[in-house]
Order: C-alpha cells, then sequence, then structure tokens
C-alpha cells in the first residue's frame, strides 16, 4: 500500500512559524515519528530533531538555562522532540525555550498525556496546541484504497484494527503477533512505567476485564471485587489506561435521574486490534459472537477520528432508561443532540426508542450499518 498521508499534517502545519509549542499525542507505532518526518522534510534546512529517549539528549537538555537551548538550536526554526515524556522536566525546558528563542516552534511527541503539568505546576498555559493522532483512520485509507477494497478489508479492520505497520502484512498470523507484541512490548510498558503503579498484574487483568466487556456497563464495584482491589484504584487505573490512549470512557446521558441512568459508564477501545490483541482472539467474523461489540467499538473509534480531525469538539454519550431502553450513541455538540444505534446486519426494524423520542423530541436518529457506515466516518 501507498505511503497514507495522515489527516493531521493538515491541521499542524498552519501552525508553524506562531511561536507555539505543538503536543502530538498517542500510543507508540501509531505513526508519530512518519507524521514529522513528512513535515520535516518541508523545512530541511531550519530543522532539529531530538530524540528524548536518547541518553546524549537527556544530558544535552539537563541544563536548565536560555543559554544552553539556544547554543542546541542554533539557527533552526523548528525543534521536534520525539516522545519528550522521558523527559523529567519537560514542562520547563519547552517554556523556557518557547519563551525566549524568538520564531521558534516546537513540536513535541509523546506516548501518553501524563500531564506535563505533574512536575512543573502547568508552565505551558495559553503556549500549547494539543493534537491526537489515532491509529488510521478509514478517511485517511479512503486515499490509498477503492471502494471495493474497502469492502473487502472491512472484517480485517473489526479483527486487526488499523495500526499503520498492519497495512505491510498480508498474513493473518503476521498481523496477530505484531499485535501481541505490540501490546506487551510498547503498550503496557509504557503503563506500567508510571511511577503510581505496584500493582503490575491487576492493571493487566483489569484491562482483560474491560476488553471482555467492551461497550457493556462498568460496574467499578464488581470490578474491583474481582480483582481484589478497592475502587478507588479500579478507576485510577482506568484513568491512567485512558491516558496512554488504549481505552476511553462513555458516560451516561441524561437529564431526568429519576427515569433514565446517569452515573453508569461504558469503556471502549481506540483500536480493535487492540483490544483483540489483549484477549487473544482474532478469529474470524464468523466464528466469534462477539461482531456486534466489535462494529460498535470501531465506528465509535472512526467518528472521533473523523471529528477530531475536522476540528469539531463533541461530547459522547449513551442512553438508557431503568426499563432497558438504549441508544448506542449520543452526540452532543454545542447543546445540540444526534442519536445513533449500530446494526452489523439487518437495520430494517429499528426504531427510535419511544421513550427517549418522547424526553428529547425532534433530536435526529440514524442506523449506522453496513450500508451507510462509510458516509459516516468519512
Amino acid at each position: 500500500m501507498n505511503m497514507i498521508k495522515r489527516k493531521l499534517e493538515d491541521l499542524v502545519t498552519p501552525q508553524l512559524g506562531k511561536n507555539k509549542v505543538i503536543l502530538i499525542m498517542g500510543t507508540r507505532r501509531v505513526g508519530k515519528t512518519v507524521l514529522i518526518d513528512s513535515i520535516r522534510k518541508k523545512y530541511p534546512e531550519q530543522t532539529l530533531i531530538l530524540n528524548a529517549e536518547d541518553f546524549d539528549v537527556q544530558e544535552l537538555l539537563k541544563n536548565l538555562s536560555v543559554a544552553n537551548y539556544q547554543r542546541i538550536i542554533g539557527n533552526a526554526k523548528l525543534l521536534i522532540i520525539d516522545e519528550a515524556q522521558v523527559l523529567p522536566n519537560i514542562g520547563q525546558i519547552l517554556k523556557l525555550m518557547i519563551d525566549n528563542i524568538v520564531e521558534l516552534t516546537i513540536i513535541a511527541t509523546r506516548s501518553s498525556s501524563f500531564d506535563l503539568a505533574n512536575k512543573t505546576g502547568d508552565p505551558l498555559t495559553g503556549r500549547s496546541i494539543h493534537y491526537h493522532l489515532y491509529p488510521l483512520s478509514q478517511a485517511e485509507i479512503s486515499e490509498v484504497e477503492n471502494a471495493l477494497e474497502t469492502t473487502q478489508n472491512l472484517e480485517d479492520r473489526l479483527v486487526f484494527g488499523s495500526y499503520p505497520e498492519l497495512f505491510h502484512l498480508i498474513d493473518t498470523q503476521e498481523k496477530a503477533s505484531y499485535l501481541l507484541q505490540l501490546v506487551q512490548s510498547y503498550l503496557l510498558k509504557d503503563i506500567l512505567a508510571y511511577e503510581g503503579i505496584r500493582q503490575s498484574d491487576k492493571i493487566v487483568k483489569l484491562l482483560r476485564l474491560i476488553a471482555f466487556q467492551c461497550g457493556s456497563e462498568v460496574s467499578y464495584n464488581e470490578l474491583a471485587n474481582q480483582l481484589g482491589i478497592s475502587k478507588n484504584t479500579v478507576e485510577n487505573y482506568l484513568d491512567l489506561l485512558s491516558k496512554v490512549y488504549i481505552v476511553y470512557k462513555v458516560g451516561a446521558y441524561s437529564t431526568n435521574q429519576r427515569k433514565e441512568l446517569s452515573k453508569s459508564s461504558k469503556w471502549f477501545f481506540y483500536d480493535n486490534g487492540i483490544r483483540n490483541a489483549i484477549i487473544n482472539d482474532f478469529k474470524l467474523l464468523a466464528l466469534r459472537n462477539d461482531t456486534g461489540l466489535l462494529w460498535e467499538n470501531y465506528l465509535i473509534a472512526e467518528r472521533i477520528k473523523k471529528n477530531a480531525y475536522t476540528g469539531k469538539n463533541l461530547q459522547y454519550y449513551f442512553w438508557r432508561n431503568y426499563n432497558q431502553q438504549e441508544v448506542d450513541l449520543i452526540e452532543v455538540e454545542n447543546g445540540r443532540l444526534s442519536a445513533f444505534e449500530f446494526k452489523y446486519s439487518d437495520n430494517k426494524k429499528v426504531k427510535i426508542p419511544t421513550a427517549f423520542a418522547a424526553a428529547y423530541p425532534g433530536v435526529a436518529f440514524e442506523v449506522i450499518s453496513r450500508d451507510n457506515y462509510l458516509e459516516w466516518i468519512t
């Protein structure tokens, strides 16, 4: 497959030259290095790249002085710091650079969203722009793939996900091995390296439980009992898992707490392949009993990518009342609601829940199936 241009490049490029710190966040192997290399090629004589995981680079940046950083940066107008989160004083380093070196733009990539303010007191307020780089979106893939190929590859996306390197692998066993290694060698490593983790086996088991309950309402008390840890610890661990961009939470939407669930939450994965790797299940759809789950997880993740890359700031919820009527996804944009139901198979019999229609009259309702999903996610 040809090189796939990332949508984020068109968002980042206009910010260059504005004396800002551009933070690009996303899991390892999601394509951050390839993205910044593509940006760098447009400014070959004005760019300096530093890999923060290189010990020599870490030593070079230890001296927190403007003079030191001016010497390092020289005449460069664009400084790229890859995997910046490993630097202990990264917030102070970036602030000293951006405040004192004229016409400098910094791109800092990181594999987690552990706040730069943790050790430095939020020094980048008003000076930084945040972007999230996701696994490849279908909108990006569609630039190099025709409609027939997209249809033929849908099952592969539902099972193996959309990490960039998968598109260079043909054999399904190779894809499964790659994802298993990715989870063990990179994603879990980032979580377990965090200084607050004491029971590494518990957080791995929690991730497996969430993988099995993906798209279902989660009981923190039940998870705590299963793992033998406190409810607060469960919530803290899930927060960490969201900060390394493995999972994200969708809360319940409610304006009537007597009739509607208001405190429930569901957890989804940013990528189907990562979810399936965590439970080591790469069977074909015909052999699975979780196709509906995979379809829902895939669609919501793709929708999030689409909205993020087109500059939309939406909130995402699900809806359910105590009579078990449910809507899979509620999008809220500037106070306006849109409701969606996901069906991998036949969608002709699906109607808006009567209680939801009565509580929220006039809200647009749409069923997303294989017949119309591409229009919704690209």
